[in-house]
C-alpha cells in the first residue's frame, strides 16, 4: 500500500509543479521587465512560488503525509516561502 502511495505522491508532483514552477517564473519575468529591483522580483517569485507549493502540499496531505518524501516536499516548500519573505524584506529596507 505504501509503494502505491509513493507513487500517487511521485505522480502528483511530476504533473503538478511544473505548473507552479512556469507561472511563478513567468511572474518573475514580467516584473523584471517592469523595471522592478532583481531582487525584489526575486523575493516576490520565492514567496509566490513557495506559498503555491505549500498550497498543493496541504492539498494533497490527507492522502499522503505518512510518507517521510512528504514531509521533506513540505518543508521545502517552506524554506522556499521563508527565504522569499526574508528576500523581500531585506531588499524593501535596504531600498
Amino acid at each position: 500500500m505504501a509503494m502505491d502511495d509513493s507513487r500517487v505522491f511521485r505522480d502528483y508532483l511530476i504533473f503538478t509543479v511544473p505548473h507552479i514552477t512556469v507561472f511563478a517564473g513567468a511572474l518573475f519575468g514580467l516584473l523584471v521587465l517592469l523595471g522592478l529591483n532583481v531582487e525584489l522580483s526575486a523575493g516576490i517569485f520565492a514567496v509566490v512560488y513557495g506559498f503555491m507549493l505549500t498550497v498543493l502540499a496541504l492539498i494533497i496531505r490527507p492522502h499522503v503525509a505518512h510518507l517521510r518524501l512528504y514531509w521533506v516536499f513540505l518543508a521545502f516548500s517552506l524554506l522556499v516561502f521563508g527565504a522569499g519573505l526574508v528576500t523581500l524584506l531585506v531588499s524593501l529596507t535596504l531600498g
